[in-house]
């Protein structure tokens, strides 16, 4: 069984760190994968050398030139199932239905459905969008709910947390807060700076610091507000980071402050680490954390709550660690890779017999 994997993105994002992930498990599972994505993207220079690729420029979903492109690649693969990634890959993507290859749309958010109809099946990274996408008309026997999943964290070299703790200049004794994604609205950092300037310096005699993992366009505005809020001194900015790891493991606490998250990648890999997580309710973070057991829940969009439950958890070592020890076992239990791409693989096999 071959399957064709579709991504149109340039940069990378919890969506394409998944699709790498994903066409990487299924590769090591033996299965005969085909990556196609943009020249030059991130994600074509990540995977380049480590699994099959074609690639198709895909400048805008209406690119005529890409349709015609995609088709030539299908038609000269011959996969048995194609799998399009988020709103561009997808409108760029046609194929006739009733046979091979069948369409297969994955959506990890809650995209305008009207784009995606033209898809066999569809797979929904939560319960929720899925229910979204019955709910839009689709038809619920080909709407499949398929998680997410991080791969397992590679052990960090010895002194390796020391070292990074060195390279940002935190010192020895500081908290570290953490928060990942783009600088981008609905990801609320605006919020985190607001709870953190609420926030005393110390916490339980040790210094509280922050480390904003992550690049996009708000970049700038974020910065001036940190400025104006007096939080320079307290906040590092170390930019994208393909291999988040070694952040996560230095972190005492991680922040999910976004309005909008439909999963929550981020909450999955602070499991993976063994680090406690603390969330806005947004759909994603509902759906995945039992509040109290294996992570906390604030409202979203408020400051005042998310700066209370920041200091809550940094006065209380043991809240922290049971939460970090259940947010593990949950990952492990639901979220592996093995278990992710054998559902995949199962769902192909499904839908071929179908």
């Amino acid at each position: 069984m071959r399957s064709m994997h579709i991504i149109g993105s340039r940069e990378l994002g919890g969506a394409e760190s998944f699709f790498m992930r994903l066409v990487l498990g299924l590769g090591a599972a033996g299965e005969d994968i085909i990556a196609v994505g943009r020249p030059g993207s991130r994600v074509d220079a990540e995977l380049s050398g480590r699994i099959p690729q074609a690639r198709v420029p895909m400048l805008n979903p209406r690119d005529p030139i890409s349709r015609w492109l995609l088709g030539r690649a299908i038609r000269r693969r011959q996969p048995d199932i194609v799998q399009t990634y988020m709103t561009r890959a997808t409108v760029l993507t046609r194929l006739p239905a009733g046979g091979r290859p069948v369409h297969v749309a994955r959506l990890g958010g809650y995209y305008k459905i009207d784009y995606f109809r033209h898809a066999h099946a569809w797979i929904g990274n939560t319960r929720g969008l899925c229910d979204y996408l019955i709910r839009g008309g689709l038809p619920a026997e080909r709407v499949h709910y398929i998680g997410n999943f991080v791969g397992a964290p590679a052990p960090l070299p010895e002194g390796a947390r020391e070292a990074l703790r060195r390279q940002l200049a935190l010192p020895d004794d500081a908290w570290v807060v953490l928060a990942v994604g783009r600088h981008k609205t609905k990801k609320g950092f605006d919020l985190l700076l607001a709870a953190l300037a609420q926030l005393p310096e110390r916490i339980a005699g040790r210094p509280v610091f922050a480390v904003l993992l992550g690049d996009g366009s708000q970049r700038t505005a974020l910065q001036r507000q940190a400025t104006q809020l007096g939080l320079d001194r307290r906040l590092r900015w170390p930019g994208w980071q393909t291999d988040p790891g070694p952040y996560y493991a230095l972190a005492d606490l991680f922040v999910c402050p976004s309005r909008h998250e439909p999963l929550g990648n981020v909450i999955l890999e602070s499991w993976s680490h063994a680090t406690a997580v603390l969330s806005s309710a947004n759909e994603g973070a509902l759906e995945l954390i039992a509040d109290g057991v294996d992570g906390l829940l604030v409202p979203r969009d408020e400051v005042a709550p998310l700066a209370r439950a920041i200091a809550s958890l940094l006065e209380d070592d043991a809240l922290r660690a049971g939460l970090a020890r259940a947010g593990h076992a949950k990952v492990g239990a639901h979220f592996s890779e093995a278990a992710i791409v054998a559902a995949y693989i199962d769902l192909y096999r499904g839908l071929l017999r179908a």
